[in-house]
């Protein structure tokens, strides 16, 4: 039976619209790093590079599962760590309004626990064979552990994330806790490109202590 992440991790990817405490482990993902403002047309490159590779791996183990502990699933949404450069935080307030040309981000799509690097290089190279893309040399496959976080599900435009941000944080003071940084995570789980502003659906997540 295929897994599909929308129906069992709904904790991880489909959280009220309210916050709530949450611990991640450690979880496989692609990733690809860059700079600059989102609504540039170059961002779309990045994001690019991810689904190809992410379709590849689905598919070829599809094909033939060479894996251990193979299973099929669905392809994991788009995620997005965003912060701001060195530079701009030097002369950063509570009260900057954000320039997005300082934006600095990195973008993954996670995988199954069964993938392995080995494997993601080995499709990497295929991948690049059939449509050439620059920015395949700057995916990487990585383990990365979030940990004890906060999150809720922004509905509305990504302009309009600091609403939500604001009543994240009023809730991990309530709980005794801190957020560590001003660096977040995104989840999209919608299509901005065929979804409304006002109808995005995004997952907010940052680190707390």
């Amino acid at each position: 039976m295929k897994h599909e992440w929308r129906k069992k991790e709904k904790q991880l990817y489909i959280p009220k619209v309210k916050p709530e405490l949450i611990t991640i482990p450690e979880f496989n993902f692609l990733t690809i790093s860059g700079k600059g403002n989102p609504n540039n047309p170059e961002f779309s490159d990045y994001i690019g590079a991810l689904y190809p590779i992410c379709y590849g791996i689905k598919m070829g183990l599809k094909k033939n599962p060479v894996l251990e502990n193979y299973y099929d699933y669905t392809v994991y949404p788009l995620e997005g760590v965003w912060d701001i450069s060195d530079e701009a935080k030097k002369n950063y307030t509570e009260n900057t309004k954000l320039n997005k040309d300082d934006l600095v981000f990195t973008l993954m799509i996670r995988q199954p626990n069964f993938i392995t690097k080995e494997y993601v290089l080995e499709t990497i190279e295929k991948v690049k064979l059939k449509k050439p893309n620059p920015l395949f040399n700057k995916v990487k496959f990585e383990k990365i552990t979030e940990g004890n976080c906060v999150q809720m599900l922004h509905i509305g435009s990504y302009d309009n994330e600091p609403a939500s941000f604001k009543i994240m944080e009023e809730f991990t003071k309530n709980e005794g806790l801190e957020r560590i940084s001003k660096v977040h995570r995104e989840i999209y789980l919608s299509d901005f490109r065929k979804v409304a502003p006002e109808k995005l659906k995004t997952v907010l997540r940052f680190n707390v202590q």
